[in-house]
């Protein structure tokens, strides 16, 4: 049966591979972007998200089966984190009502291999706290002192939207309404917006010093976009709250086989 899905960041890189196979599976799609999508929106401002969000729910007719979020930024500036975090998230909330007019009603996002390298913590507190007149100050203060460290608007605007899919996953409005919201982080992602970095041996060694993928090496957005589908799919039920790493083994590598035992009773 044909599901309605409505796509972020819909007119490029993965937004565009996930809108392809889902209009290969018969799907009806409702793309949004800031161009070539069904509805033009900037998902950077409040009032934008919220133009975006109606425009999706007057489209759909109300109900909506499921919403992939792909739009986001990797600039070293405020704006990244206004896109990345704040975009999603209240996209989402505004989208919730449509959600639940579906039965079986699915949430996933776009996280990122960058949510496990360093961030600002104060950045992250402040997006999950909600304040993103915070959020911008603080990023625009990461900003003025270099690319460097304006990266950490990128990664930390990734951290903490790993850190609310945990958060709002099992919460009475998400898991309660029988919505599940989950994440993927991708690694090396072969794209235009990638590709000149790539087309170097320099650059290549860069990345992969960052995402080492021992894996098939560096993906295409369609292996993305499957993972994305898959998760917002009937079929799946219970997958929860989880950043799943489409990474070629970059989390192993970088994090090790031993996640466990921080948790472990200390004995002798």
């Amino acid at each position: 049966m044909a599901r309605t899905y409505v796509v972020t960041g819909a007119a490029s890189g993965v937004g565009a591979a996930t809108v392809a196979r889902l209009r290969g599976q018969d799907m009806h799609v409702i793309g949004v972007d800031l161009r070539d999508a069904e509805i033009v929106g900037d998902l950077s401002t409040a009032a934008g998200r919220a133009a975006a969000a109606a425009s999706a729910i007057a489209l759909a007719g109300g109900q909506v089966d499921a919403v992939i979020a792909c739009a986001g930024i990797s600039a070293p500036i405020s704006k990244t984190v206004s896109v990345n975090y704040f975009g999603t998230v209240e996209f989402l909330e505004a989208m919730r009502p449509a959600l639940l007019a579906s039965p079986a009603p699915r949430v996933a996002v776009v996280s990122s291999m960058a949510s496990l390298q360093p961030v600002a913590p104060a950045l992250v507190d402040a997006c999950l706290a909600g304040d993103e007149a915070l959020a911008i100050q603080l990023g625009d203060g990461l900003a003025t002192q270099g690319p460097q460290v304006g990266f950490l608007n990128y990664s930390s605007s990734k951290r903490a939207l790993s850190r609310w899919t945990r958060r709002a996953s099992i919460l009475p409005e998400w898991a309660g309404a029988g919505i599940p919201v989950n994440a993927v982080g991708p690694g090396t992602i072969v794209t235009p917006m990638t590709a000149e970095l790539l087309s170097t041996p320099e650059g290549r060694a860069m990345v992969d010093a960052a995402v080492p993928m021992p894996l098939n090496y560096h993906q295409g957005p369609e292996v993305i976009a499957d993972l994305l589908i898959w998760l917002t799919s009937e079929e799946n039920t219970h997958c929860a709250g989880q950043t799943i790493y489409c990474d070629g083994g970059a989390d192993v590598t970088l994090r090790g086989d031993d996640i466990w035992s921080w948790n472990d009773p200390q004995v002798g």
